[in-house]
């Protein structure tokens, strides 16, 4: 990444080109040979995706339309529609058919009434089911994965995944993470050097959890605030009082999504599991292997 400049005495400044101004031919290369490798150590036939007509999924199918065989790649499109547009179906399907894989579109909506025999259970829940449905979601992309002897590809990327936005054994349930390693706004630069359309590269993003759902209307944020955030904390490792000055937004943005990152650290992690006094480490890897 291009290091923001910094006189002596002078204020750093961190601005969109600092964040976006990397290298993509490389970040491709790094992603295809991790994505390869990670696929050969498996022993999976396929690849199984779920191909929300949104950036991250679209710009992932794109990738791994040039790391693979297409026909080991499986796109699943899991739409609930009664909060899914139907122009995110239409772009779902034109990309499998563009890139020449295969797809399955599964309607979530029967499934996710079928929990109302659950007594209490209200469909008309906002984040509650909205995360129920992204969970169900995630259930039969690994049905799809254990039948054609696949693994389940996620398609978050670096920004959700430092602020926790995502749904714990949900979109966040995956056996790897490609763009992971890559922020939002990153990743769009990324679709558009790879010749997503328009109309995708510029959507804004969503998990359709519920009907109208916007990431940047639920998080508080731009995701070009977010990711320059972002960049300072974890990046070039400012203090937040120092991020907020050189990226010019308050510093209670700054505070926000630190706080968002702090308190989603579960997500990050394995579960916690006690340690006995003759076991410090129940779980923990061979390391002769």
């Amino acid at each position: 990444m291009t290091k923001p400049a910094r006189g002596e005495g002078d204020t750093i400044k961190i601005t969109v080109k600092d964040v976006l101004e990397i290298d993509y031919e490389k970040v491709l290369v790094v992603i295809k040979n991790f994505m390869r490798k990670y696929f050969e150590t498996t022993g999976a036939d396929n690849l199984v995706i779920g191909l929300s007509g949104g950036i991250d999924s679209s710009t992932l199918l794109a990738v791994l339309a040039e790391t693979v065989d297409r026909e080991k790649i499986i796109a699943l499109i899991l739409p609930d529609t009664r909060v899914t547009p139907e122009e995110d179906v239409k772009d779902a399907v034109l990309l499998a058919e563009k890139y020449g894989v295969r797809y399955h579109i599964v309607e979530i909506d029967r499934i996710v009434d079928s929990f109302t025999v659950i007594p209490g259970f209200n469909i008309d829940g906002k984040l509650d089911t909205g995360n129920l449905r992204a969970r169900i979601r995630m259930a039969i992309m690994y049905y799809y994965a254990n039948r054609y002897n696949g693994i389940v590809v996620g398609s978050s990327d670096r920004s959700e995944l430092l602020i926790g936005y995502f749904t714990k054994y949900g979109d966040g349930g995956a056996d790897i993470l490609p763009l992971g390693c890559l922020f939002k706004t990153q990743v769009r630069m990324l679709g558009k050097r790879l010749g997503l359309p328009r109309r995708i590269t510029e959507k804004p993003s969503s998990p359709r959890l519920w009907r109208d759902h916007l990431a940047e209307e639920e998080i508080g944020l731009k995701y070009e605030e977010v990711d320059l955030i972002l960049y300072g904390l974890f990046d070039k490792k400012l203090p937040p009082n120092e991020v907020a000055e050189a990226v010019g937004v308050p510093e209670s943005a700054v505070k926000k999504v630190l706080k968002m990152h702090c308190l989603s650290r579960h997500k990050r992690r394995f579960p916690p599991i006690p340690s006995l006094p003759w076991n410090d480490n129940p779980v923990g890897e061979l390391e002769y292997l």
